[in-house]
C-alpha cells in the first residue's frame, strides 16, 4: 500500500462531489474539485523540477490554494516546508539557507527580495497572494488535472516544520507520512469527527495546528470545513448556527466571550470546542461553560510530535489538565536531570513516544541523538506531572523554570494564585537575574480595567497561598502581554524586558 499520506487521503475518492471547502466568499469547492486542483499544482511542480525528496518552501496567506499545495507537495513526493507569513526577509534567508528548498512559494509583494535568496540555490521562486493568484496558480491551470501518485514509505518525509526559535537557532522537525496519518486518524476517532461534521477553520495553516490537525482531520473524516483567512469572533459567532466545530487556541475563546450574542442558543448546533497551541486558563474554561453548556475540549502536542493528549470527548474534561495520552502514545515524567522515571502527581520532564513522534531534526544529527532517551522516548522540554487518573498537566517549558535561592519555583504553579485574584485577567511568571537569589521571581500581570489591585495587593493575597520562595519580589503591571502568532506567551520577550529590574539590588 501507498504509505503517501495524499493516497491514504483520496485513493480511492468517494463521492467527489461532497463538499470539502466553503470560503469566506461563498464559493464551494468539492473533494472532487480539490482532488484535481492538487493534480494540476502537482504538474506544475513537477515542470519546475521539484523532484520527490525535494523541499518546497511556502511563504504566503491562507488561501484554498494554499492547502491545496500542501497536498501537492505530498502528492508528488516532495517535502512540504510551511513558513510564519510573519518571517522578515532576514529571518527567510536561514530557513532557506538551511533546509535547501528545489522552489520557495511568497507572496507577489516578497518576490523580489526571496529571489535573491533562491539565486544562491538555483531554486525556483513562484507566486501565489492571499486570493490565490500568482505565477504557480497560472502555471498550474494550464497543466492536466491527473497525476500519478507518487509511491511513499511511511518513514518518508512529508512536511519540514522550524520550531519557533526563541533559545537559539530555529529546528527543522522531520514529519513523516506515517507521523502525519497516524495522529489524524487517532484524532478523527478520539474526537468523533464524520461526514456530518463542518469545521469552523479560523487557523493559519503555516502551523501544526491549522494545517495538520485541523485540515487532515477533516479531511480523514470526509467532512467540510468552512475555510476563513483570519480569525474574526464576530463572524465565527455567526457561522456556529451552521457548523458543528470550532477549534482555536485559548485567546479565540477568550475573544469569543466578549462576543454579548454568545449563548446556548447561538452554539446550539455545535458539538466541539477544541482548544490548544497554548494553555486555556481554568477561568476561560468554567466561564464557557457557563455561557454556552459546553465544556471546552483542551489538548496538548508539539511541532515535533503533533497531538500526544487529549481531553476526552466521553468523560470528565478537567480544566488546567490536557488530558490522558491518546492511543497509541505514551507519555511519562522524568527526573530532568537522571531521566528516571517518577511516581503519579511528581512533577519532572515530559517525555512521549508513539508513530507521532517527529524522525529528528532536519540536518543536526547530534541534537537529534540528544533529545531522544536510548528506548526511544522524546524529551519534550515541558515540564508537568501525571495525575492518579492519568491526566497530564503541563507545567511550563523546562526553560522557563525559575531556580531562586536554589529552589525550584514552577510558573504555572504561581500564576494558577495570581489569576485566581479578584481583577486579575491573566498574568506570566518569569525568572530574571537577582543578585541575591540567582534569579527573582517576578509577576507580569494584566488586571482588569476596572479593577484597583495594585503590587501590595497581589503580594497579600499570595501570602498564605504560596511558600515564601515561590512568592515573587515584584508584580509588573501591563496592558497585554507578548504572544506569538499562535497566542502563546513570549517569555523570552518578557525576560529580556525585565532582565535589569534587579540590576540595582
Amino acid at each position: 500500500m501507498n504509505a503517501n499520506i495524499f493516497a491514504r487521503l483520496f485513493e480511492p475518492l468517494d463521492e467527489p462531489e461532497r463538499l470539502a471547502i466553503e470560503t469566506a466568499d461563498g464559493a464551494r469547492i468539492s473533494y472532487g474539485d480539490l482532488v484535481a486542483l492538487t493534480g494540476r499544482l502537482a504538474n506544475a511542480l513537477g515542470a519546475r523540477g521539484v523532484q520527490p525528496g525535494d523541499r518546497v518552501a511556502v511563504q504566503v496567506e491562507k488561501s484554498v490554494p494554499a492547502l491545496a499545495l500542501y497536498l501537492a507537495c505530498a502528492r508528488a513526493g516532495a517535502v512540504y516546508l510551511p513558513l510564519n507569513t510573519a518571517y522578515t526577509l532576514n529571518e527567510l534567508a536561514y530557513f532557506v539557507s538551511d533546509a535547501g528548498p528545489r522552489l520557495i512559494v511568497c507572496d507577489p509583494a516578497a518576490s523580489e527580495g526571496v529571489r535573491g535568496l533562491a539565486a544562491p540555490l538555483n531554486a525556483h521562486v513562484d507566486t501565489l497572494d492571499a486570493d490565490g493568484r500568482g505565477s504557480l496558480m497560472e502555471a498550474a491551470v494550464a497543466m492536466p488535472a491527473d497525476f500519478a501518485t507518487v509511491p511513499r514509505a511511511g518513514g518518508d518525509l512529508a512536511a519540514i516544520l522550524y520550531t519557533s526559535g526563541t533559545t537559539g537557532r530555529s529546528k527543522g522537525a522531520m514529519l513523516t507520512h506515517a507521523n502525519l496519518v497516524s495522529n489524524a486518524l487517532t484524532l478523527v476517532e478520539c474526537w468523533r469527527f464524520d461526514r456530518n461534521d463542518v469545521l469552523i477553520h479560523a487557523l493559519p495553516i503555516y502551523h501544526t495546528h491549522g494545517l495538520f490537525v485541523a485540515s487532515n482531520v477533516t479531511l480523514f473524516a470526509r467532512a467540510a470545513m468552512i475555510f476563513l483567512a483570519k480569525f474574526d469572533p464576530a463572524r465565527v459567532l455567526g457561522l456556529m448556527g451552521r457548523a458543528t466545530a470550532l477549534m482555536g487556541v485559548p485567546t479565540h475563546y477568550v475573544r469569543l466571550l466578549r462576543e454579548p450574542g454568545l449563548s446556548r442558543e447561538a452554539v446550539r448546533a455545535m458539538r466541539v470546542f477544541i482548544s490548544g497551541s497554548a494553555p486555556l486558563l481554568a477561568d476561560t474554561h468554567r466561564e464557557w461553560a457557563e455561557r454556552t453548556g459546553h465544556a471546552i475540549l483542551e489538548r496538548y502536542g508539539m511541532t515535533e510530535t503533533g497531538m500526544n493528549t487529549s481531553n476526552p470527548y466521553d468523560g470528565a474534561r478537567v480544566a488546567g489538565t490536557v488530558g490522558p495520552a491518546l492511543p497509541g502514545v505514551a507519555v511519562r515524567v522524568t527526573d530532568p536531570d537522571t531521566g528516571r522515571v517518577l511516581a503519579r502527581d511528581t512533577i519532572g520532564m515530559i517525555e512521549v513516544k508513539g508513530p507521532n513522534v517527529f524522525s529528528g531534526y532536519w540536518r543536526m544529527p547530534e541534537k537529534t541523538r540528544a533529545e531522544f532517551r536510548a528506548d526511544g522516548f522524546f524529551i519534550t522540554g515541558d515540564l508537568g506531572k501525571i495525575d492518579a487518573a492519568g491526566y497530564v498537566h503541563i507545567l511550563g517549558r523546562g526553560k522557563d523554570l525559575i531556580i531562586s535561592g536554589g529552589f525550584n519555583v514552577y510558573p504555572k504553579e504561581v500564576e494558577g494564585e495570581i489569576d485566581a485574584i479578584p481583577g486579575v485577567v491573566e498574568s506570566a511568571v518569569i525568572g530574571v537575574p537577582h543578585p541575591d537569589f540567582g534569579e527573582g521571581v517576578t509577576a507580569v500581570v494584566v488586571r482588569d480595567k476596572a479593577a484597583r489591585l495594585d503590587e501590595a495587593g497581589v503580594m497579600a493575597a499570595l501570602e498564605d497561598r504560596l511558600a515564601r520562595f515561590k512568592q515573587p519580589k515584584r508584580v509588573i503591571f501591563v496592558d497585554d502581554l507578548p504572544r506569538n502568532t499562535m497566542g502563546k506567551v513570549q517569555k523570552n520577550v518578557l525576560r529580556d524586558s525585565y532582565a535589569a529590574l534587579y540590576a540595582d539590588g
